[in-house]
Order: structure tokens, then C-alpha cells, then sequence
């Protein structure tokens, strides 16, 4: 096992992380922190890792796509910088000796601890990581797959994607998703999340609640959220200045 990997395993436990991708929703990851919010380690995928400072990179293509190629497009400049400079431990899938700290994926254990090699895009590697490790909580932000040039890829990687979040929710692993993101329908309104019944003339809403689902239509729920002080599609926004 590799030392990082122990140091997962060995070290303090990390229970929750955010995921931040390259997507427009990475901006409620900005506001959450900004609003207090944080979690044991982040995870950058590919270029957000020069953005945001993080715990770890995943980055699954071989560093050879940016170093010796544009198939990157606009990532190949910022990429090489990432590979180059950062302390980050990045996970990849070869150890090239340009990459200053590069980590082979331990995908072997990896796919026989979670029964599954389903895995066409970087963010499901780091989904699958999070389940081998035994994190409890997965924040994800900038996952969107909303490409328009390329939307059988977006399909794809949406799909199988949403397919490890669902594996985590069944191992019991709470999953959040940025509300501006296409995953799991988080960008659609309340109202239009159950097909069928967002016809009615009150459609219902399903909102999760402390393991479980309040079910009713919007006003009951929102009623019912309201005694706990909370309520329905509350929009992140960020802070407002203290005292003016």
C-alpha cells in the first residue's frame, strides 16, 4: 500500500470531503467556505487544484496529454504548472517523473473493495476513492457535465457519475450536490423532481431530513421545514458584509 494511502488509513480519518471540479457550480464551493462551511480534506480534479488550495488532485489522464500535447485546450498551461509546482499528492494513472508529486492509483484495491470498474471519467475515480477510504460525507461542486460541444461525453460521464453517487447512498454515505449542478437534478426546482406528480395542480416536493424524506407538496413541506427553521431550494449566497 502506498504511504499516502496509510496515512488515509493510519492518520486522523477523513470523514468528510469536498470534490471540486471544473464546472460553473464550483463557485458554491467559494461560497460555502466563505459561509463557514469545510470538511476534512478537498479534492481538486485537473486544474481546479490551481485554484483552490487542496489535500489531494486527481488527475487520471497520463501527464504525457499535457506535457506533450493541446489536447487539453485551454487546461494544458495551467495543468503543467499544477504538475510541475504543487506539493499535492496528485493521483494518476503512471507515475511520470515530471509530475513533482505524483501518486499511482491504487484502482486494483480500489475496484475489489467497491465490487465496481465502472469508471469513465476522473471525477468517478475520486467518488470511488472517498468509498475505499470510508469517507462519510462527499460535498460535490463543479461536477456539472453541462459540455455543449461534446455531449455524448457529458452523457457519459454524468451517467456514471451519478451511478457512484448512488453506490455511496446505498453504502450509507450522505452525498451533496451544489444546487446549480445538472447531477441528480440539483439545479431543477423542488417541483420538478418527481416526474408524474410535478403535474398536479400542488406538486409534491421530496426533501431529505435526517435520514429520511418529508414527502407532501410544497406549501405542507415548506411548512413543516419552517418550525425547524429551515425551508425549500435556499439558495447559497454569499455573506453579507458584518454591521455594514
Amino acid at each position: 500500500m502506498h504511504e499516502e494511502e496509510k496515512c488515509d488509513f493510519e492518520g486522523d480519518p477523513v470523514k468528510s470531503v469536498a470534490i471540486v471540479g471544473l464546472g460553473i457550480s464550483q463557485v458554491d464551493f467559494a461560497i460555502g467556505q466563505q459561509n463557514g462551511q469545510s470538511w476534512d480534506e478537498v479534492w481538486c480534479i485537473n486544474s481546479a487544484g490551481g485554484t483552490y488550495p487542496c489535500d489531494k488532485i486527481f488527475m487520471l489522464d497520463p501527464a504525457s496529454r499535457f506535457f506533450d500535447s493541446d489536447d487539453a485546450g485551454h487546461q494544458t498551461k495551467s495543468m503543467v504548472k499544477v504538475l510541475e509546482n504543487t506539493e499535492v499528492p496528485i493521483y494518476t494513472c503512471e507515475a511520470d517523473p515530471r509530475i513533482k508529486n505524483p501518486v499511482v492509483f491504487p484502482v486494483e484495491e480500489v475496484c475489489n473493495f467497491t465490487k465496481c470498474a465502472y469508471m469513465n471519467n476522473t471525477v468517478a475515480y475520486a467518488i470511488a476513492y472517498a468509498m475505499y477510504i470510508g469517507v462519510e460525507k462527499i460535498d460535490l461542486f463543479g461536477i456539472d457535465f453541462s459540455y455543449k460541444e461534446n455531449l455524448h461525453f457529458a452523457e457519459a460521464g454524468r451517467a456514471c457519475v451519478e451511478f457512484w453517487i448512488s453506490k455511496c447512498m446505498s453504502n450509507g454515505i450522505i452525498v451533496g450536490v451544489s444546487g446549480r449542478s445538472t447531477l441528480l437534478d440539483s439545479n431543477m426546482p423542488g417541483t420538478h423532481k418527481l416526474y408524474g406528480f410535478h403535474r398536479l395542480d400542488k406538486p409534491l416536493v421530496a426533501v431529505p431530513h435526517e435520514g429520511k424524506f418529508l414527502v407532501g407538496a410544497y406549501d405542507e413541506v415548506n411548512e413543516k421545514l419552517n418550525k425547524l427553521g429551515l425551508k425549500i431550494n435556499e439558495e447559497v449566497v454569499p455573506p453579507e458584509p458584518y454591521r455594514g
